[in-house]
Formats: C-alpha cells, sequence, structure tokens
C-alpha cells in the first residue's frame, strides 16, 4: 500500500471522527488528551489510533505501538478508550491497570500483526474489553500455547461481548485470574475458546463457542485449592480433538483440578468425545445442562474425584451417557439424580474401548430419579468388577435396552442397594449380576442367596 492510499484512508476515518487531520502534531495530542480528561473519555484518534474501513485485503500496517501508547494515556487519566468502528493491526500490546477499551457500534475489527497475542496484561486490575472484534493471523501455524488474549495475574477482569474469530491457539488464555466473561463469540481456534488455569472466582456466562480443534471451554488447575468457576448458559457445539489422545482433547467443557466450580444449564452438542468432562475435581455441581450427540462419555466425573453432583441434565445421543467412575484411582462420593439419559451408540468412533452404558458408578453414589431409555447396552451399571462400594440405584425409570440394571458381584466387590426401580423392554435381562463383562446372573432377584453383596427389592420388572 502506497503512502497516498494510507493518508488517504486516515482522512475519511478522521472526517468521519470529526478531526481535521489525519496524524496529530504533538501539540494537538495534548490539547485533545486534555479534552479527553474533560469530557471523561478518550477516542482513538486523540492519539494519532485511525481504523481502515472493512478493508479486509489491506496490507497489515502495525498500529501496536499507537495502540500503547493510547492504552498507557487512557488509564493514566483514568478515562476509558472508546475505538472508532474500523480495521486496526496489533500485536502485544501490554494492557495497565484499570483501563476499560469500547469499541463503538460494535463494529470494531482488531487483527493480529503477528503471532503473539494481540492484547496481554500481567498482574493488572480492573481491566474492561466491550464490543471488539479480534482475529489471529491466518498463516501462524497451530501453538496452542498462544492465544488472542493472554491474562495472567489479573482481578477484576471484564470481557464483554467480544467476539473472537480464528486463531493458532486459544482464543482466550487465563492464569490466576478472578473477573467475568459475558457474552462472548468465539469461533475457529486450533486449540480452545477459553482456557482458564488456578482461577479464583471466574465466571463464564452467555458465551458461544463453536468449530475449535481441541476443546471449548476448559477450566484446569493445578493443586488442591478452591477455584469456584462458574460456567452457565453457554452455547457450545462442534468440538473436535485434532491433537488425538484419549479424553483429554475434544471436550466441550473440561474441568481438570478445579474445586468447587459449577456447570449449568448449557447447551453443548457435536463434542469429539466428551460434553461436559471432570477430572480430579472436588466439590463440583453439573446441572441443567443438555448435551446432544458427544462421541464418547456425555458427562463424566473420573480419576481422583470427590463430591460430585450430577442432577437435572439431558443426554441425547452419546456412545455412554454418565459415568462416575475410576474408584481404582480415589474417584469416589457422587449424586446422580434427575437426568434424562437416552439414544446410546452402540460403539464410539473415537475410543474403541467404550461400551454402551446408559448411567455408571462406582462407589459411595446415589442413582436416582433418572430416566433412560434406548440403550443397545446396559441401562445402568453399578461397580465394575471389584470396583463397587456403597452404590444405592433407586427410583429409576430404565427401558428399552439390553440389560436394565446390572450390578458387580464379582470377587471383592462391595456392597449395593436396588431398589423401587421400573426396568421395562429389556431384552437379555432386568437385574443382572456381572462379573466383570460377563453376565453370571440373569436375575438378581431370583439368585439373592447367592450375592450377598447385592439388596434387592420393590423393583417392578416388565
Amino acid at each position: 500500500m502506497d503512502n497516498k492510499a494510507l493518508s488517504r484512508r486516515r482522512f475519511i476515518a478522521a472526517l468521519a471522527a470529526g478531526a481535521a487531520a489525519p496524524i496529530l502534531a504533538p501539540g494537538v495530542a495534548l490539547a485533545e488528551a486534555d479534552a479527553a480528561r474533560t469530557r471523561g473519555m478518550a477516542f482513538g484518534r486523540d492519539f494519532g489510533l485511525f481504523p481502515y474501513f472493512g478493508e479486509e485485503g489491506v496490507e497489515e500496517t502495525d498500529q501496536s505501538t499507537l495502540f500503547q501508547a493510547a492504552v498507557d494515556q487512557a488509564s493514566s487519566m483514568g478515562v476509558p478508550l472508546l475505538l472508532a468502528s474500523g480495521l486496526y493491526f496489533a500485536q502485544n500490546v501490554v494492557l495497565p491497570h484499570t483501563i476499560t477499551i469500547t469499541g463503538l457500534s460494535g463494529g470494531v475489527a482488531i487483527n493480529a500483526a503477528g503471532e503473539g497475542p494481540i492484547f496481554l496484561a500481567d498482574g493488572a486490575s480492573g481491566i474492561a474489553l466491550e464490543n471488539l472484534g479480534f482475529r489471529g493471523k491466518p498463516q501462524a501455524a497451530p501453538n496452542a500455547e498462544t492465544a488472542l488474549l493472554a491474562f495472567s495475574g489479573c482481578e477484576r477482569l471484564r470481557l464483554d461481548g467480544l467476539r473472537l474469530g480464528t486463531g493458532p491457539g486459544n482464543g482466550i488464555a487465563l492464569e490466576n485470574c478472578s473477573g467475568r466473561l459475558i457474552s462472548l463469540d468465539i469461533a475457529g481456534f486450533e486449540a480452545a475458546a477459553i482456557f482458564a488455569r488456578n482461577s479464583h472466582g471466574l465466571i463464564i456466562r452467555d458465551c458461544r463457542v463453536a468449530r475449535c480443534g481441541n476443546g471449548g471451554i476448559l477450566v484446569w488447575g493445578e493443586d488442591e485449592r478452591l477455584d469456584g468457576t462458574i460456567v452457565s448458559g453457554n452455547h457450545i457445539g462442534d468440538i473436535a480433538a485434532r491433537a488425538g489422545g484419549n479424553g483429554q482433547n475434544g471436550n466441550g467443557i473440561n474441568l481438570f483440578k478445579a474445586n468447587g466450580a459449577v456447570v449449568s444449564d448449557n447447551v453443548i452438542q457435536n463434542c469429539a468425545f466428551t460434553a461436559i468432562r471432570l477430572n480430579a475435581t472436588n466439590d463440583t455441581q453439573v446441572s441443567g445442562n443438555i448435551c446432544l450427540n458427544s462421541g464418547e462419555v456425555a458427562i463424566f466425573s473420573e480419576f481422583a474425584f470427590s463430591g460430585s453432583i450430577i442432577a437435572n441434565n439431558i443426554v441425547d445421543g452419546a456412545a455412554q451417557g454418565i459415568s462416575i467412575t475410576n474408584f481404582n484411582e480415589g474417584g469416589r462420593l457422587a449424586i446422580c439424580a434427575g437426568n434424562i439419559v437416552r439414544n446410546i451408540a452402540p460403539s464410539s468412533l473415537v475410543n474403541p474401548d467404550t461400551v454402551p452404558v446408559g448411567i455408571s458408578a462406582e462407589a459411595d453414589t446415589v442413582i436416582s430419579g433418572n430416566v433412560v431409555e434406548a440403550v443397545p447396552g446396559l441401562g445402568i451399571g453399578a461397580g465394575w468388577g471389584p470396583y463397587l462400594r456403597d452404590v444405592v440405584v433407586s427410583g429409576n425409570v430404565v427401558r428399552d435396552v439390553e440389560i436394565g440394571i446390572g450390578v458387580s458381584v464379582a470377587e471383592g466387590a462391595g456392597k449395593a442397594l436396588v431398589s423401587a426401580n421400573l426396568v421395562s423392554e429389556a431384552r437379555r435381562a432386568a437385574i443382572a449380576g456381572l462379573a466383570w463383562s460377563d453376565m453370571v446372573s440373569d436375575d438378581l432377584v431370583r439368585d439373592a442367596a447367592r450375592f450377598p453383596n447385592v439388596t434387592v427389592s420393590g423393583n417392578s420388572l416388565s
């Protein structure tokens, strides 16, 4: 792009913004800054920062220096920075304490001028970004360690109404941050849409996440600490697992060592592996979610978890519905109640070891008040081999399955109570005793004396 074209575009931008010159001289810039302080807000033009107008094909002109000056000055004056609609290019702009950046009319697009983040901050509090669009550099190689927006040690972060599209890594990366991520639209990232680590009191709400290569929303921790993140009201779909693995990728919402977290009222569909995956979490609540067409287990509480409540969710389409497992790794203590699980597939395309089960649990768990339908395998399972301890299966409706309720009676298995369930249209057995994957009793009511670890009473079987 020649200088005349650049001058013309800046002149048009200046006219649109009400300025008389395309680039402000130092004295004029100071005067504009004083005016910004007086009116309680600053415009990008006050610091010589002008946009292009929807010209996606223009040659990239790195405006990072202008951006840095603008955010530093606006922060020092204690006023928000307003950007005129149009296209900007920037990278590695470090955001200071107490800065608000707002896009006017929702038409601001900031493209990455390099392979680093567009905006980043370390230890800054009170950052707010509103009504802005961001896009990564299309030629950049995939790199899961990168992000368009990267924040570390930031308190009271507020991201509201942002649009993030396409990038070689994550959309947003947070480390040891608190704050609110509200009404974001994030799509097309090679890694994950949002990757939050070691959070404290983070809220991720009412966002749309789609077409990401390895994950939707990831909330991870590193030690036994309260995370307290709330992930609520989001729409998540079309999450792939391009990096492979057996479940670490391909999840809509993935919590890892994130204690005290809440996952509620989300709609999640078409995930390569799992809609909601809890790994080594404590005191976690998963409720009111709709999980459609998961490639493996729809809702998974696995490994060294303790204290999972999985309630009032809908699972429609998965290779397994709800799995509460890994007692051998310390996974225990859960309630699975009020869920609808149906239309389980006969196999998983991403994990050949997955067998069709509606709901399963292994230790210190109540499975109650659920409806399970259309499973070409086991409707509800209690235990796996010797990994069974104190599981209650009560008050559930199970229909159109191969085996209604299966309880482990393998050597070393602990106690289970199966009561007041209704099992209908079970083709092989209504209530069966299982030793690993083998059915050793097709009628635990009849064979009760053989298996004293299981109490069966008051069920309706047809």
